[in-house]
């Protein structure tokens, strides 16, 4: 097994091994598994099969998460260096872009030719919309870095779920604001995620535009300018629903509106339980102090950490955004979900559970230590909803909790 090998301060060589190194694959094969119900269906006709992609997301995953476990084990600084140039990871980045398009003409093709029900088209197609959640996924790490190559690939898989508009707002608009009131895409203490997806849709799109035409102006170039990378990455979302609607007619126009519909909620999932609650506080020259690793809601499951390349290890990468996912650190000190993404996801979706569960762990980080002044909350929220647990009860609750609430 490939090793890295550095010198500590104190002389001692160093030795560092990446025991999940090939275990990242999973973030490449995860996309092909909306084809598997494809597969099932063929073979037996039962479209019972399409509902297992969502049993795999939101109950296989998070059972698994905790049978599996954590790992909160980091690379030494020493290392680091030679762990971000291997080009093993970056190349996984590379290869998982074709294939959300295949997993997307496949399941397209599918459900477009085939006498399947009106609801396992549906079910189809947002199969294939859960998929391209993770071609997000893919493009939010391929678009925090430098290389050309890589942002080249980031606004070509941002095309499967047509939201070229991503980088753009996440990297110059939340990443600037992320954990404060003005950020569109840090949900609030006391704020459903329905509400929520109500106010960052539409405000990271907007939000987008108002950068890049901010941008051009200042180069003396139109909003509408080839070099817009928005433009760039809708053409090809464009692209793809003119060879669908060309070769399968127009009920593929159905069948794209859905699978964007709920890639935009997955990744709407994701922001939401990423910053909850989380306030960056002012200086005394009112600005919002610099992002540190406690602003973000952070995750050490082993199996979803795998198969969405380190995106739950959150509070270091706002911290360093251009850290490369193999190389991102766990700390001990900052807000820790208690179940991976897919599992709160479905907490997410049940808002009085969320409440009860999340504003007691808000509430109870050493930072906030029951403060309402330090934590981000919803101007309409009711203060019932955070407060009812009362400060002599303040502790982190569990999953494990639930049937006592």
């Amino acid at each position: 097994m490939k090793g890295y090998t550095g010198v500590a301060k104190d002389g001692q060589a160093i030795h560092y091994v990446d025991r999940k190194r090939w275990f990242w694959l999973l973030s490449v094969l995860f996309p092909l598994q909306a084809l598997v119900p494809v597969a099932l269906h063929a073979a037996s006709g039962n479209e019972l099969w399409f509902l297992l992609p969502f049993l795999t997301y939101y109950l296989l995953t998070p059972a698994l998460d905790w049978v599996i476990g954590e790992d909160t084990n980091n690379p030494p600084e020493e290392v680091i260096m030679q762990l971000e140039q291997d080009v093993f990871y970056r190349r996984l980045t590379y290869v998982v872009v074709p294939l959300h398009f295949i997993t997307l003409f496949g399941c397209a093709a599918y459900a477009l030719t085939q006498p399947l029900s009106w609801w396992a088209f549906v079910l189809l197609a947002a199969i294939a919309g859960l998929t391209a959640g993770l071609a997000i996924n893919t493009g939010h790490e391929l678009g925090h870095k430098n290389s050309k190559t890589e942002r080249t690939l980031s606004k070509i898989v941002l095309a499967v779920a047509a939201y070229g508009h991503f980088t753009v707002d996440h990297n110059r608009g939340h990443h600037l604001l992320v954990s404060t009131p003005e950020d569109e895409a840090s949900a609030r203490m006391g704020e459903s995620i329905y509400k929520f997806a109500r106010r960052e849709i539409p405000g990271a799109f907007r939000r987008a535009w108002a950068i890049e035409r901010e941008r051009l102006a200042s180069r003396n170039k139109p909003l509408w300018h080839y070099s817009n990378p928005i433009l760039q990455s809708y053409a090809i979302s464009v692209a793809v629903a003119v060879i669908l609607i060309a070769v399968f007619g127009w009920l593929a126009l159905a069948f794209l509106l859905i699978h964007h519909a709920m890639a935009y909620w997955q990744l709407t999932s994701a922001n939401y339980i990423e910053h909850y609650g989380l306030l960056r506080e002012k200086t005394v020259k009112g600005r919002y102090e610099r992002c540190a690793p406690h602003h973000s809601w952070n995750c050490n499951f082993i199996l979803s950490n795998l198969v969405l390349f380190h995106l739950e290890r959150h509070s270091d990468h706002h911290a360093y955004p251009l850290r490369r996912y193999q190389s991102l650190r766990h700390f001990p000190d900052v807000p820790q979900l208690p179940n991976g993404y897919f599992g709160m996801y479905v907490l997410a979706y049940l808002p009085s559970l969320w409440f009860m569960i999340m504003d007691a762990r808000l509430m109870a980080l050493p930072h906030v230590a029951g403060n309402l002044d330090k934590v981000n909350i919803d101007p309409a929220a009711k203060p019932s909803i955070f407060l009812k647990w009362g400060r002599e009860k303040m502790r982190e609750p569990t999953f494990t909790d639930l049937p006592k609430l």
